[in-house]
C-alpha cells in the first residue's frame, strides 16, 4: 500500500539563493538537460544551491518504460552534435571540479549512445583538465563495442546503476537484465583498472534484507568501489508506489553491512542518489 505521506527523515530543499538560479540560467542558457529536473530529484534544491548538476545527455525523452521514473518516455530526436560543446561550456562556467553525465537509454540507437558519451567526456577534459568526469550510463543493450568506447573516454569513474533486486526486475525495470548490469560492472572493472567503479540501488519496493545483501556482495565481487543506497520515492502517480520507509538507521546498518564486504565507499541514506555529492567519493 503506498504510504502519501512521507517520514519526518525525508525533507527536500526548495531551490532557492543566488547560486541555485545562476545554475538554472546556465542550463537554460546553453539548452542542457539535467536528470535533477527531469527524474524530479529530491536533492535538486541543494545541488543547484552548491552549483552542481547532473547534466543529462540525447536528449529528454528515454526508449524504455521503467516503472520506477518520471522521465518522459518515447521516441527520442537524433543526439544533438552540439551537445558535447555544450556541456564543456556549462562545466567550465560553473567551475565544476567534478562533472556528472548520464543519459536516457537510447536503444533506438547502434551503439545506444556511448559515442555521445566519449564526445561529451573528451569536451569536458578538453575545457576543463583537472576536473574529473564520471559517466552514469546505462546498459547498451549488452553491448560490448558500446561499452568499450565509453572505457576509451578520458573518464574516471563509470557508474551504472543495478537500481533494484533482480527478483523485482520484471516489475521495476521490465526491459532491462540483472546479469547484463552486472556484466557491465565487472567487464568496466576488468578493461579499465584505473576506475572508480560504481553502482546504486534504491529501497523500499519490496526487496528483502537478505535480497539487498546478496546484491551487495555480487556489487563487490563485480569490483564496485563505490556503492550508493537511497530510499524510492514515487515521483508522480504513474509511477509504482513505495512498498515501504526505510529508516536511517537501517541505512547506516546497511553502509556497515557494505563496508564489512569490502565497499570502499558506501553512501547511504533516505535522499541519497547516484550522483549525490558525487564528487567526494572517487575512490578507485
Amino acid at each position: 500500500m503506498h504510504t502519501r505521506r512521507h517520514p519526518d527523515w525525508i525533507k527536500a530543499r526548495v531551490p532557492a539563493g543566488a547560486a541555485a538560479s545562476q545554475t538554472s540560467a546556465v542550463l537554460r542558457r546553453l539548452r542542457l538537460a539535467t536528470v535533477c529536473e527531469e527524474a524530479q530529484c529530491p536533492n535538486r534544491g541543494e545541488c543547484f544551491g552548491e552549483g552542481t548538476a547532473t547534466f543529462m545527455i540525447l536528449g529528454r525523452v528515454c526508449t524504455r518504460r521503467c516503472r520506477f521514473c518520471a522521465v518522459q518516455q518515447g521516441q527520442p530526436l537524433p543526439p544533438d552534435p552540439d551537445e558535447p560543446q555544450r556541456l564543456a561550456q556549462a562545466a567550465r562556467a560553473m567551475a565544476l571540479r567534478h562533472v556528472v553525465i548520464t543519459s536516457v537509454t537510447r536503444d533506438d540507437l547502434a551503439d545506444g549512445g556511448a559515442l555521445h558519451f566519449r564526445l561529451c567526456a573528451e569536451a569536458v577534459k578538453q575545457a576543463l583538465p583537472n576536473t574529473t568526469v564520471e559517466v552514469l550510463v546505462p546498459d547498451f543493450g549488452g553491448r560490448a563495442d558500446s561499452l568499450d568506447d565509453v572505457l576509451a573516454a578520458p573518464i574516471d569513474v563509470f557508474n551504472h546503476n543495478i537500481e533494484t533486486v533482480p527478483r523485482l526486475y520484471p516489475s521495476v525495470r521490465p526491459e532491462a537484465d540483472f546479469g547484463r548490469s552486472l556484466a557491465l560492472l565487472e567487464t568496466a572493472r576488468r578493461k579499465r583498472p584505473d576506475l572508480a567503479v560504481k553502482s546504486g540501488l534504491m529501497l523500499g519496493l519490496g526487496e528483502s534484507d537478505a535480497e539487498i545483501a546478496e546484491v551487495l556482495g555480487d556489487l563487490c565481487r563485480a569490483g564496485c568501489s563505490i556503492v550508493t543506497l537511497g530510499q524510492y520515492l514515487q515521483p508522480t502517480r504513474a509511477q509504482l508506489p513505495v512498498a515501504r520507509y526505510v529508516s536511517p538507521e537501517e541505512f547506516d546498518r546497511w553502509a556497515r553491512v557494505g563496508r564489512a564486504m569490502g565497499i570502499r565507499r558506501m553512501m547511504t541514506g533516505p535522499l541519497v542518489r547516484s550522483s549525490y555529492h558525487a564528487g567526494e567519493c572517487r575512490v578507485v
